[in-house]
């Protein structure tokens, strides 16, 4: 046994290479830990939720307020695709290496879609009164603060059945479990309103503008970079005048 120069036992130090090893372990552990239970980092795909979320915002999606309740009218969610909603040029972080740290939780990950949810089970939603404004369950909404140039817009779900340009659909109810979302840049946003069936078309899957809201991975709350673009991000008040179905 080595002492040191008074006597008491000297302490053995790990090689630096060995903590610095244990050091990347632990960040690594904690990131995934984060990333599957309380907060993921993602990135905006497209100009669907302009102006609030530009294209390539890096946003916080948190978990937590989804363990022991459900999607809530209003919220800003992040889902995956129901299958056929996702571009192929939007499917994720490109390179082995971004890949690997958006798995671990150290790089925003993609391959997912961010919308607004319109509808929960048994809503109806309802485009549009003569004002252009979307009803659910009857109640008219205003979503001037949010949506994408409203005072130049016909309406505010510009986007029918099929992707026509109109003015006059209705969804729902909407099945138990499942969401109805929509872009806050309404003429450019291939939401529940874009996959709609068009009447008298015979290739179209009713039912597919509904998703299963197990597919949400959790609720976005802030926009972290760039700087200039902070912000927190908080339900509209006009949802909370919405009665139930």
């Amino acid at each position: 046994m080595t002492t040191s120069g008074d006597g008491a036992p000297a302490k053995n130090h790990r090689p630096i290479w060995l903590e610095t090893l244990l050091l990347v372990v632990i960040a690594v552990v904690v990131a995934i830990v984060l990333k599957t239970f309380f907060v993921q980092a993602f990135y905006i795909p497209s100009p669907s939720m302009v102006p609030g979320l530009v294209k390539d915002d890096r946003i916080l999606v948190e978990k937590p307020s989804y363990w022991f309740g459900e999607p809530q009218r209003g919220d800003v969610v992040v889902f995956e695709d129901p299958g056929g909603w996702l571009p192929q040029e939007d499917a994720g972080p490109v390179g082995p290496v971004a890949k690997t740290l958006a798995k671990i939780g150290l790089y925003p990950a993609g391959g997912h879609l961010v919308k607004r949810v319109i509808g929960i089970g048994g809503d109806t939603i309802v485009c549009c009164d003569d004002q252009g404004r979307i009803s659910v369950n009857g109640q008219p909404l205003d979503e001037d603060a949010y949506v994408k140039n409203p005072d130049t817009s016909a309406c505010r779900g510009p986007e029918g059945p099929g992707g026509a340009d109109a003015c006059s659909w209705t969804a729902g109810p909407v099945p138990d479990g499942d969401l109805f979302v929509m872009g806050d840049n309404r003429y450019e946003s291939a939401d529940s309103s874009f996959h709609m069936c068009s009447p008298g078309d015979d290739t179209c899957v009713p039912g597919e503008e509904f998703f299963d809201q197990d597919l949400v991975v959790g609720r976005v709350f802030a926009v972290v970079w760039p700087r200039d673009h902070m912000a927190r991000l908080h339900r509209p008040d006009t949802f909370s005048d919405v009665p139930d179905s």
